[in-house]
C-alpha cells in the first residue's frame, strides 16, 4: 500500500470540504480567533505551496518551521507535503548557536519564522550554510531588531501570491518528514520517516482504537460514513512530534483541531468548555499539573463534560498527579502514553500504582538485549524497540543510525534509549533513560523512579534528578526541586526523610537544590543538562518559593 499524507488530506478535503477543520483561538494581540473549514485550509495550504515552489523549493528539500503555534504552522505543513518538499521542526526556545546548528545540519533551503524570532534568526543565519536561501515571516519584527541578510517576505504576501488550487502531480508514500528531538541530552538529531511508516507508527493507520486502513481510499470512506463532533486540542507546541501527530489524527477524523498560542492552563480549560472539546493532548506532569491547580482553583466547577479523555505523550505522569485529576474529573480517561520520535506509539500505561511506570505495548514492541539485539526473557532487562513501520535512520547522522536501527528477522528495529523489565504477560516497566542512569558505587538509579517519590511530597511541585561526579562513589544522586508556591521552604533533611520511606538508601538524593523554577522545553520535556549544571554544586540550596517559571 502507497500511503502519502498530503493525498489523504486532500481526499478527506474533498469529501467533507464545509466541515470546520482548524480554530485558533488566541490570535497574537487581539484575542480574536480565526476558523477555517477544511476546503478553507486546503486552499490555503495550496497558496502558500505555490509560493514555495516559484521560490524554488524542490521535492526532498528541506523547509524549516520555526513558529509558535498557529494556522500558519499546519498551513506550511501541508504546503511542503503537497509539493514534496520536507517539514523540519525547529525548537522556539532554541539561542543563536543551537539555531544555526540546526538550521545546517538540516540542509535547510527555506524557513518560515514568527517574526518575534527575527533577532535570532538574523544571528544564527550568517553559521547556517549555504543552502539557506528564502526566508517567509510571520507577523511583524520585534522593534529595533536586526533584519536578517536575506530579505523575509511576510506570510501574508506569499500566501496571495499562489493559486487556490491543485497542480501538484502525483506523490509517493516513500515522501519523508523529518523530526527533529528535543535535545535535552546533547545536540538534537533529525529522524527521517518515510511518511506511509509515520501513518501506521505514529497515527495508528488511520484509527488508532481501531482496525488500520487497508487502502488509502478507506480513510476518506470512513470521513463519509462517519459524523462530526470530535474536538481534538493539542496543548503543547507543536513543533513537539506529540502535538503534530495529535493534529494529523484529527484530520484523519475529519475532525476538528483547536489551536493556542502557547500554553496558559486557565485558558485552556475555558476553551475546553467553550469549543466543547473532546480530546486534548499534552506532556507530562509540567503541562498536567497546571491544569489541575487550575481546575481546583480558579477555575473549580467548569464546564468540561464534553471532554473524554486527556492523553500524555513524551514525559511520564507521576502517580500523584494522576491521582488529583481523577478526583477532578473522574470520568474523563487519562492515557499516559509512550512513544517517541524515533518509534511514534508503543502503548499506554496500565492503572498500576507504586509499581513504576507499566505499559501494555503493541505487539510491534519488545524488550531487547542491547548487544545480541534479541528479545530478553520474561524477567530480563534490556532496551525498548519497536519493529515494522519504523524510521530510516537520522538526518546527517551515520553513526547514530547504526547504533539505533537495525535490522533482524527480515524487518527493520528501532533501538529506543528507554530501558525495561520484560513481563511474562507482556506487560514491560519501564526504568528509564539508559543515558540518565546514575552509577553510584555500582549501583543504579534511574531517574525517573526518584522524580516520581519526589512529586509524591505535598510541598513539592516539580523535580528533576541527575547524577553529579563523587570522588567516593563515582557519582552521587542530585536533585533540583521546586516547591509549590505557598509551601514552606523545604530542607534536604525533610526531602531525604520523605525518599527513605519509598526508596533504597543508595536511591535518596545525597543534594537538593530548592529553586523557584524547575527548567524544562516549552513541550514539557526535562532539560538534564541544565539540571546537571544547577545541582553540580552539591550544595542544598534554600530559596524562597515563587512564581516565576
Amino acid at each position: 500500500m502507497d500511503v502519502n499524507l498530503a493525498d489523504l488530506f486532500e481526499s478527506i478535503a474533498d469529501t467533507v470540504p464545509g466541515r470546520e477543520a482548524l480554530v485558533h483561538r488566541d490570535l497574537p494581540g487581539t484575542g480574536a480567533e480565526r476558523r477555517l473549514t477544511y476546503a478553507e485550509l486546503d486552499a490555503a495550504a495550496n497558496r502558500l505551496a505555490h509560493h514555495l515552489r516559484t521560490a524554488g523549493v524542490r521535492p526532498g528539500e528541506h523547509v524549516g518551521l520555526h513558529l509558535y503555534n498557529g494556522v500558519e504552522y499546519l498551513q506550511t505543513l501541508w504546503a511542503c507535503l503537497k509539493i514534496r518538499a520536507v517539514p523540519v521542526n525547529v525548537n522556539y526556545r532554541y539561542v543563536e548557536g543551537e539555531l544555526a546548528y540546526l538550521y545546517r545540519d538540516a540542509d535547510l533551503v527555506c524557513l518560515v519564522f514568527d517574526g518575534g524570532f527575527t533577532g535570532r534568526v538574523a544571528a544564527a543565519l550568517p553559521a547556517a550554510g549555504r543552502t539557506l536561501r528564502h526566508l517567509i515571516r510571520v507577523g511583524a519584527a520585534t522593534e529595533g531588531e536586526p533584519e536578517p541578510g536575506i530579505a523575509p517576505v511576510p506570510f501574508a504576501e506569499a500566501e496571495a501570491s499562489g493559486a487556490p488550487w491543485r497542480d501538484f502531480g502525483p506523490r509517493s508514500g516513500d515522501d519523508r518528514i523529518i523530526i527533529y528531538t528535543g535535545g535535552t541530552t546533547g545536540m538534537p538529531k533529525g529522524v527521517v520517516w518515510r511518511q506511509e511508516d509515520l501513518f501506521f507508527s505514529g497515527l495508528g493507520g488511520g484509527a488508532p482504537t481501531g482496525k488500520p486502513v487497508g487502502r488509502p481510499e478507506e480513510l476518506a470512506e470512513r470521513v463519509a460514513a462517519g459524523g462530526e463532533g470530535l474536538v481534538f486540542f493539542p496543548t503543547a507546541p507543536l513543533m513537539h512530534g506529540t502535538s503534530t501527530l495529535t493534529a494529523f489524527i484529527a484530520f484523519d477524523f475529519g475532525q476538528k483541531v483547536v489551536l493556542h498560542r502557547g500554553f496558559t492552563p486557565e485558558d485552556v480549560v475555558r476553551t475546553v468548555a467553550r469549543e466543547r472539546v473532546t480530546s486534548v493532548s499534552l506532556v507530562g506532569d509540567a503541562m498536567l499539573r497546571p491544569l489541575v491547580d487550575a481546575l481546583a482553583g480558579p477555575l473549580r466547577g467548569a464546564d468540561c463534560s464534553s471532554l473524554l479523555s486527556v492523553s500524555s505523550s513524551g514525559a511520564i505522569l507521576s502517580d500523584t498527579v494522576r491521582e488529583q485529576f481523577a478526583a477532578l474529573l473522574p470520568r474523563v480517561a487519562l492515557l499516559n502514553n509512550f512513544g517517541s520520535s524515533e518509534s511514534g506509539f508503543n502503548g499506554t500505561a496500565t492503572d498500576d500504582r507504586g509499581r513504576g511506570f507499566r505499559l501494555r505495548v503493541n505487539e510491534r514492541t519488545a524488550v531487547v538485549d542491547p548487544v545480541t539485539r534479541r528479545p530478553v526473557p520474561p524477567g530480563g532487562t534490556g532496551r525498548v524497540a519497536q519493529r515494522g513501520h519504523v524510521p530510516l535512520g537520522y538526518y546527517n547522522d551515520p553513526v547514530k543510525t547504526a547504533e539505533t536501527f537495525f535490522r533482524a528477522g527480515g524487518e527493520r528495529w528501532v533501538l529506543l534509549g528507554d530501558m525495561a523489565t520484560a513481563d511474562a504477560d507482556g506487560v514491560i516497566t519501564v526504568l528509564g533513560r539508559g543515558s540518565q542512569c546514575i552509577n553510584t558505587g555500582g549501583e543504579k538509579v534511574y531517574p525517573e523512579e526518584v522524580e516520581q517519590v519526589l512529586k509524591a511530597h505535598p510541598d513539592v511541585y516539580d523535580a528533576l534528578v541527575t547524577g553529579v561526579p563523587d570522588a567516593r562513589w563515582g557519582q552521587r544522586v542530585a536533585a533540583v526541586v521546586q516547591v509549590r508556591e505557598g509551601a514552606a521552604a523545604l530542607t534536604l533533611d525533610e526531602v531525604r526523610a520523605h525518599c527513605r520511606t519509598r526508596l533504597a538508601g543508595y536511591k535518596v538524593p545525597r543534594s537538593v537544590v530548592l529553586t523557584t523554577c524547575v527548567r524544562r522545553s516549552p513541550s514539557g520535556k526535562a532539560d538534564y543538562r541544565w539540571a546537571r549544571a544547577v545541582a553540580g554544586g552539591g550544595e542544598a540550596e534554600v530559596l524562597t518559593p515563587g512564581s516565576d517559571c
